[in-house]
């Protein structure tokens, strides 16, 4: 299958987790490649999970709000983190949705959740997942109308030529626009071991790998940040497939 961008240039950037000082270098460095190499029609897409974990949820979405606000054309994804935010807000005690996943049952303020960094970044400390609904009042004050109307309009997915963005995967038994909500942001298998063509190429998170893995028919790009590695970021023009470093661009060839 030959990749189409339809006459964009598509920065596409892996799960942030609250992480602002490494976003802010992988926009500088998307600024830097524009200088270098104008395009008239850049789009950046961001493929969700931008909160939990990390240090500072709050400045990212701020920054994210700011991004969506420029000239620039931006597409910002749902990933499972952000939904659980929404949830939460919704109802403290349920772990995710109840018709959600069968997997990753964890409540969002356990660690493995990371939602009490989250809080702690809106200014609500001590927040646990043995008493969640402790600290809900106070969160809900705390957070802007701002963000949680930049919560509620994220987007499930963005389709571009021949690639399709999503934050975790699709189901390859079912046509795109049957999937769920719980495919696009919570999908492992049998996504991750799918080895034909999809009639198009999927760009995603969700599932950190230690360096970005280009599989031909998908390309994943959360190289876990928020571990300590890198923020990854894919540029995607036409046929080419590349990897926007610090040090500039670098082949991004499949496996």
């Amino acid at each position: 299958m030959a990749n189409h961008t339809d006459g964009h240039r598509i920065y596409a950037i892996g799960d942030i987790h609250g992480c602002l000082d490494a976003l802010k270098q992988v926009q500088e460095n998307i600024r830097q490649d524009l200088q270098n190499r104008p395009h008239p029609h850049p789009i950046t897409i961001y493929l969700g999970d931008f909160i939990d974990r990390g240090p500072d949820s709050r400045g990212v979405i701020d920054n994210l709000i700011a991004e969506r606000a420029s000239p620039h054309h931006t597409h910002m994804l749902l990933g499972n983190h952000d939904e659980m935010i929404l949830t939460f807000i919704q109802d403290p005690l349920i772990p995710i949705r109840p018709n959600g996943p069968k997997v990753n049952k964890i409540h969002w303020l356990h660690e493995l959740g990371g939602g009490a960094e989250t809080l702690r970044s809106y200014g609500v400390n001590g927040a646990t997942h043995e008493d969640p609904k402790a600290k809900h009042e106070a969160f809900v004050a705390a957070l802007p109308d701002t963000h949680l109307h930049f919560f509620k309009n994220l987007e499930h997915y963005i389709r571009i030529g021949s690639y399709l963005f999503v934050h975790a995967g699709i189901n390859p038994d079912v046509a795109l626009e049957d999937q769920t909500l719980d495919d696009l942001i919570w999908m492992r298998e049998p996504f991750l071991s799918f080895d034909k063509d999809h009639g198009f190429t999927v760009v995603h998170g969700h599932t950190p790998v230690n360096e970005v893995e280009n599989h031909g028919n998908r390309i994943a790009i959360d190289t876990g940040a928020v571990f300590g590695h890198t923020l990854s970021c894919l540029v995607v023009e036409n046929a080419d497939q590349s990897l926007l470093t610090n040090d500039g661009l670098k082949p991004c060839p499949p496996l």
